[in-house]
């Protein structure tokens, strides 16, 4: 079971430069957010990130990435201190309770959310946001001793990619307890019931204001908590499922319905390495996942929002869909290095931007049509555009399915027959099919394919898929394969998840793969595939060490229940962009392949992602008074 609880000792706050501090593991961190901005804050009680206006803003801390130049707000106790942590009960609200031999403080951290209309359908009202961080301090016993230090990241030094141009965000704290500014450092001695409010802003906020903290957090608290009980999840594994949702609707970018895939950018898949990438943007590649989960757990408002945003990206697209864009829509990606930031842990370079924007990416047709699949299965609504969508992705698969690509890992180097993304493009043409009825050219096609597939994609001696044609190893994208509905031999599919276990399994945990990406260094292991393994194996008939493995994982989570992308498998310690979406939204369709499996065997799990998703939902009733509408 995952806990949201953990104790650790906190070390008294450095005083003078942020550099004197040791750097934060990134396990250590927990987010707040708005589905505008977010906060990541440490176990010690400092934020090191936060964007306060969108995720992809020039942040006002940025001490994640650089200790002497990013800046930081921090609330900690002056003397040695024991504390534990925790999510409010069914919200993203961050509550750390610290521990000195002097007395106790409760710190509460959240960005504002509420409801703009009331009603009885929460998901159909516009939310209100404020550009704010709140902190409120609550003396629970005896008497302490706070260290209060905010100082912004260094201005100009960090620039938004929101198509701004803006190099920094001006912000101010304002406090009702005299510490107030632009930059400001002092200590504050609160005895028991004392209480103070502190809150970070664009803008100067009145004391009396500041003062109102209280009820800015009721309303956050209330707007979490209904928006959690929307959900229909039935299953055993509710906490996980709930946070994971949580923190997926925190991602949301609330103006448009897009999803980024963290709200972080060149966290170190290795720490020193070169791996460091910008994840603050919404991959088409998500549609399929993002519409399983929400729906499936009943968020049909916001699975609708989603697929909107996709929708119109898709239909104003040339025939080669651009895998990314930006949050806002934007397709200039630019990648850029910050060479004067030090990176986490010295992880150089810091970028801004992704250049895998640009490539070419043939599995994701066969996402896009998965998606519309699942979309019509839904809603059983169809049209004229839609049908068009259809008909000219299928004819951009059937005319380039034997030209290579970067494939599902966004390689870096020349482009390969990859197998994952041929098995897509079998899946977006078949799905063409049943969307838009009988093509003899379509038809053959994905006939093709297979036998191609067949032909050359897998290995003579061992007789299991492998990585790309004219390879002999392995890649964890072809645990999806029994997942896929692609009439593969059972045979061949079980020796294919033997094979990736035995050649990048590390325990629990699976590697991407082990071929030569055009990149120096190493990597971690992707979280987000040790959830493709749990289903790997129930498709396999493997049901027990599915649940047993899944059980597992949810153990790997931080104290309050978040993923990273990667985890080092001989320490635990996290790596990559934090929190992952992806991660999340493997262990919600993991959880929900578990409980499909519970109610029917086998059989619930056969078919397509379209008719497991109508399995799972069957007889359950629309949340009350939401009309499911398009989604």
């Amino acid at each position: 079971m995952v806990t949201h609880e953990a104790s650790f000792f906190a070390l008294p706050c450095a005083t003078g430069s942020a550099g004197n501090r040791s750097v934060v593991p990134i396990r250590d961190y927990a987010i707040i957010g708005n589905c505008h901005g977010v906060g990541l804050v440490s176990r010690y009680g400092s934020v090191d990130w936060c964007t306060l206006t969108r995720f992809d803003g020039a942040p006002v801390c940025w001490r994640l990435l650089d200790a002497t130049l990013g800046g930081y707000f921090e609330i900690r106790p002056t003397k040695s201190a024991h504390a534990t942590r925790r999510y409010l009960q069914d919200t993203n609200v961050l509550q750390t309770t610290f521990s000195t031999d002097q007395g106790g403080i409760d710190l509460t951290d959240f960005m504002p959310i509420r409801a703009a209309a009331s009603g009885v359908c929460l998901e159909a009202a516009t939310l209100q946001t404020e550009a704010r961080l709140v902190r409120i301090v609550e003396v629970t016993r005896g008497e302490v001793e706070l260290q209060i230090q905010f100082e912004p990241g260094a201005s100009g030094l960090f620039p938004a990619v929101d198509g701004s141009g803006a190099s920094n965000c001006e912000a101010v704290l304002s406090s009702d307890c005299g510490l107030s500014g632009t930059w400001v450092s002092g200590t504050l001695r609160l005895g028991a019931g004392d209480r103070c409010c502190f809150v970070l802003s664009t803008q100067p906020v009145d004391p009396c204001s500041v003062a109102d903290a209280g009820q800015l957090l009721d309303a956050t608290i209330s707007y979490w908590q209904k928006w959690v009980g929307r959900s229909r999840y039935d299953g055993p594994y509710h906490a996980a499922v709930h946070r994971s949702a949580l923190l997926l609707k925190l991602l949301t970018y609330e103006p448009t319905g897009a999803i980024v895939a963290a709200p972080t950018t060149s966290l170190p898949e290795e720490i020193g390495g070169t791996r460091n990438w910008d994840y603050r943007f919404c991959w088409l590649r998500d549609s399929r996942l993002v519409l399983s989960a929400l729906a499936t757990l009943g968020y049909h408002e916001d699975a609708s929002r989603f697929c909107d945003f996709q929708r119109a990206r898709c239909s104003s697209a040339p025939p080669e869909l651009q895998i990314l864009t930006g949050i806002d829509g934007s397709a200039a990606l630019t990648e850029k290095t910050l060479d004067h930031v030090s990176g986490y842990c010295g992880s150089r370079p810091v970028r801004i931007g992704n250049a895998a924007s640009a490539q070419r990416q043939a599995d994701i047709y066969g996402e896009v049509l998965e998606w519309l699949a699942v979309l019509r299965e839904l809603t059983g609504r169809w049209d004229k555009v839609q049908l068009e969508l259809v008909r000219r992705i299928a004819n951009q698969v059937a005319g380039h399915w034997q030209e290579p690509d970067q494939g599902l890992w966004e390689m870096r180097c020349e482009p390969r027959h990859h197998i994952h993304s041929k098995l897509m493009s079998w899946v977006a043409l078949d799905r063409a099919l049943g969307l838009a009825g009988e093509n003899s050219c379509w038809r053959h096609e994905r006939d093709a394919i297979l036998a191609a597939i067949l032909v050359r994609g897998t290995h003579p001696r061992g007789h299991h898929l492998v990585h790309a044609f004219g390879f002999d190893v392995t890649d964890a994208s072809l645990l999806l394969a029994p997942t896929l509905g692609i009439p593969l031999d059972r045979g061949l599919v079980s020796r294919t998840v033997a094979a990736v276990r035995a050649e990048l399994a590390c325990g629990d945990y699976v590697r991407r793969y082990r071929a030569d990406d055009g990149l120096p260094g190493t990597e971690g292991a992707f979280l987000m595939c040790s959830f493709w393994l749990v289903d790997a194996l129930l498709f396999s008939g493997e049901a027990d060490q599915a649940r047993l493995l899944f059980e597992r994982l949810l153990d790997t989570g931080n104290d309050v229940g978040l993923y990273a992308e990667e985890i080092d498998p001989d320490t635990g310690d996290f790596l990559g962009n934090f929190p992952q979406g992806y991660t999340h939204l493997a262990l919600i369709n993991s959880a929900v392949n578990l409980s499909l499996y519970a109610r029917g065997g086998n059989d619930a799990l056969r078919g397509t992602l379209a008719q497991r998703l109508s399995r799972a939902m069957a007889g359950r009733p629309s949340a009350t008074g939401c009309p499911v509408g398009d989604v």
